[in-house]
Formats: C-alpha cells, sequence, structure tokens
C-alpha cells in the first residue's frame, strides 16, 4: 500500500525543487528514485525525447549496479539512444502517449501488440519481466520523454507484477519530471547566446552573485577568468562579419573542451568570454588561463591564425564582492592587451 502522507510530503519536496535546482539531471534522477522506491522497482530509466530518438537521461539498476559497478552499468545501457522506428514498449509510449504496465514483457500479446525491445536485455545479460511504463506529457500535451520501471519486488525480492494502485502515483512523478524539462528547455532559451551556445550575460550575472555567496559563506576560492580575442575589429574589417562569427563559435568550443564541466563559461559581448571557476585559487586559474590561451593560439581557424588575452582575478586574494572581483578581472584584460596581447595577467 502506498503512504499517502509520506507520498504528499516527498511530491510537495520535488516541486519546491523544480523552483529551485538547475541541474535537471540531478533532479530527474531524483524523480526516478522516488518512482522506484514507491513501488518497489529493481531498475528504471528515465527516457528524453530527442526528435526520432529516446535519450537514455538517467539509468538506475540495481541489479547491474552490483554486478558491474554503477559506471559500467551507466555506460553500457547509455551506449546508443532507442529508435522510435525500432519495437519497444517505451517507444510505443513515446508514440502513443498510453500508459503501459505488463507483468511479463515476453508475453505474446506484449510482443505483438506493443514490442518489448530484447536487445537491452540481451547486452547486458538482465532478465526483464514487469514492466509499468508512462508518458512525461507537458502543459500542451506534448510528449517530452518516458519513464519506465522494471520489476517490481516483493517482500521476499521475487518479481511481481506492478500494482495497478502506483500507476497514479508514477503519472505524477512523470508530471513533475515533465514541467522540470520544460523549465531547463525555457531557461536554456533565456540563458544562452545565440551565437555561440554558451551561456550569457545574464545567466553569468546570477552564478557569480551565486558563487560569491558561497565563499563568502564558506570561504571557498574562487576565480574569474575574462579573454578577448586580439584583433577582432581588424579580422572583420578584413575577412567579414560571417568569419568573424565562426572565430567566436570556434572560442565558445575550444573553451567548453578544455575546461571541466562546472566551469561557468559565458559570452559577455562582442568578442568578450568569461569563466568562472568555483573552489579554485587564483593560482589555479593562471594555469587554466595559460592552457586556454596555448590552445586558442595552436588552433587553425578557417581565416588563419588568432590569439586571444586573458585576465585573471580571484577572491579573496584581489577583491571582496562580485563588482569588485569583476573589476579587477577587467583591469588584468586591460593590462594582458597593454603589454602586447596574446597572453595571460594576473593582478
Amino acid at each position: 500500500m502506498v503512504d499517502r502522507e509520506k507520498l504528499l510530503a516527498e511530491l510537495i519536496e520535488i516541486g519546491i525543487a523544480l523552483t529551485g535546482e538547475r541541474d535537471l539531471y540531478a533532479l530527474l534522477d531524483r524523480i526516478l528514485d522516488q518512482a522506484r522506491r514507491f513501488t518497489r522497482a529493481e531498475a528504471g530509466t528515465l527516457f528524453l525525447r530527442d526528435g526520432e530518438h529516446l535519450r537514455f537521461a538517467v539509468v538506475q539498476n540495481d541489479f547491474l549496479e552490483r554486478k558491474l559497478g554503477k559506471h559500467e552499468t551507466q555506460r553500457l545501457l547509455q551506449a546508443e539512444p532507442l529508435q522510435l522506428s525500432e519495437s519497444s514498449l517505451a517507444g510505443h509510449v513515446a508514440q502513443t502517449g498510453e500508459l503501459v504496465n505488463v507483468a511479463d514483457a515476453y508475453a505474446v500479446g506484449v510482443q505483438e501488440t506493443r514490442g518489448f525491445n530484447q536487445r537491452i536485455d540481451a547486452t547486458s545479460d538482465y532478465a526483464t519481466r514487469s514492466v509499468l511504463v508512462v508518458p512525461l506529457q507537458d502543459l500542451n500535451g506534448s510528449i517530452v520523454g518516458v519513464l519506465e520501471l522494471l520489476n517490481a519486488l516483493d517482500e521476499s525480492g521475487a518479481i511481481v507484477p506492478f500494482d495497478r494502485e502506483y500507476e497514479k502515483l508514477v503519472r505524477a512523478l512523470a508530471s513533475q519530471a515533465a514541467v522540470a524539462i520544460r523549465n531547463a528547455r525555457l531557461e536554456d532559451l533565456s540563458f544562452k547566446d545565440n551565437l555561440t551556445e554558451l551561456y550569457n550575460r545574464r545567466y553569468f550575472a546570477l552564478r557569480i552573485e551565486e558563487e560569491v555567496k558561497r565563499h563568502t559563506r564558506f570561504g571557498h576560492p574562487l576565480s574569474l577568468v575574462v579573454l578577448n580575442v586580439d584583433q577582432f575589429k581588424k579580422l572583420n574589417e578584413e575577412h567579414g562579419r560571417a568569419a568573424g562569427d565562426e572565430v567566436l563559435k570556434e572560442v565558445a568550443r575550444l573553451l567548453v573542451k578544455h575546461s571541466r564541466s562546472f566551469t561557468i563559461i559565458s559570452r559577455q559581448d562582442g568578442d568578450d568570454f568569461a569563466a568562472l571557476l568555483a573552489n579554485t585559487p587564483k593560482a589555479g586559474a593562471v594555469t587554466y588561463a595559460q592552457r586556454i590561451r596555448g590552445v586558442v593560439e595552436g588552433h587553425a581557424f578557417a581565416h588563419g591564425r588568432a590569439t586571444a588575452s586573458l585576465g585573471v582575478a580571484g577572491l579573496p586574494a584581489d577583491a571582496a564582492s562580485t563588482d569588485d572581483l569583476i573589476a579587477a578581472a577587467a583591469r588584468a584584460l586591460a593590462d594582458a592587451k597593454r603589454l602586447g596581447r596574446n597572453r595571460v595577467f594576473a593582478l
């Protein structure tokens, strides 16, 4: 039986998290974990629809994790997306919007009408029996993904069918996931730079405020690196605006490729970029900036050679507030330019 008070509390907590959690995958992982916990599912997957594919966004499988370890399980199950043209229960739900609850995925009726995909079981040496699949449907009725739960377990650990009483619960959690996905996609639109697909100045302003507050509270070091493409105006004049745009996009790709996943990379204005390095002392930021400078200088741009100048500043070494940190990094960048460009300067 569902503990209704506990369920309500969990749904409220997830609803609150929707308003503040910026990490979509952390939130989806939490939603899938709650769905599994209430239904006693041994495994589960939360798929995101991407055109004619279903991408494995979050995967949890207790059996395989015990056997292979978490990392190998993730690698195995997330290796390639499911094509909607390929017969599968998840694909059926993604295309029809139906809820599917079957006691035996290998039963003849299931194979004929909805097509359980045996490829994943064969690849992972996992035995799927009971399956509960619900669509992630946004407010407009569009199906943005699928929540799939596998192998409900009874108290003894035996596989049993999913209780139909759980269907409304899982639908509610799926709705929460759909809202999270919609919010994340809207945030991407409002916080992303159209040309480079980096975060924009608006998002950078929010994040630097958050990180400065975290520094003030916990004392963690915080560094800011600002980058400017050298002689960008001349490049535009000689090679045209399209060539300049390509340089900005290439610089953006290089910054993302050569930065840690949690480094906040943004395009500020024109040919100005910023990298916010949380938990990084200034010395580490200087090393990072030197690496980026070398990567840009050594890159084969379509129009020819390009270089960049970088300024570095940090908390608490150079500033005591957000505005001070930004101003200090800008002064360092100006000094890098003044000293001849294609260099890193730290205050």
